[in-house]
């Protein structure tokens, strides 16, 4: 069985992952395949490697620069009064970073835990690129293709 980013980054590669947002020097910029805050998005590394730690200087420093960039892009297109950014790897144990608003409309208690402990991932609604998430694909992608997000 394929890792579970190995398998997405290859979905990206041949153009299969409607969830895409942009192709960044690094890997991939994409909508979490569960959204229990939306917009939740993931930067994925291509090559896929295990962890932040297996890339070299250069390939690590680009990595951390697209995930402030996908942080960047989230604030533009929401009204999110932050993002948290995550790297954890202990359910898939290969390198993603999860980029995750919060808004002040939040419930108090939630705003103050961290997005895994205040969400259900699992339980989450599934994206849906064609339905409720559509235009907000859209915009994060219009971030990254109008140049208002830089690219190296």
């Amino acid at each position: 069985m394929t890792p579970p980013i190995a398998a997405r980054v290859a979905a990206l590669q041949s153009g299969a992952d409607p969830l895409c947002i942009a192709r960044v020097p690094s890997g991939w910029a994409v909508l979490n395949e569960r959204q229990p805050i939306a917009p939740c998005c993931v930067l994925l590394p291509d090559p896929v490697v295990p962890s932040l730690n297996d890339l070299d200087g250069p390939a690590r420093a680009a990595f951390m620069a697209d995930f402030g960039r996908l942080g960047d892009a989230i604030l533009r297109v929401t009204d999110a009064e932050r993002v948290n950014y995550l790297i954890l790897c202990n359910q898939a144990p290969e390198l993603h970073a999860h980029a995750i608003p919060r808004f002040a409309s939040e419930d108090p208690d939630k705003r103050r835990l961290g997005p895994f402990e205040a969400y259900d991932f699992g339980a989450a609604r599934a994206a849906d690129p064609a339905g409720r998430d559509a235009d907000i694909l859209t915009r994060l992608r219009a971030e990254y293709h109008n140049g208002t997000t830089p690219t190296l």
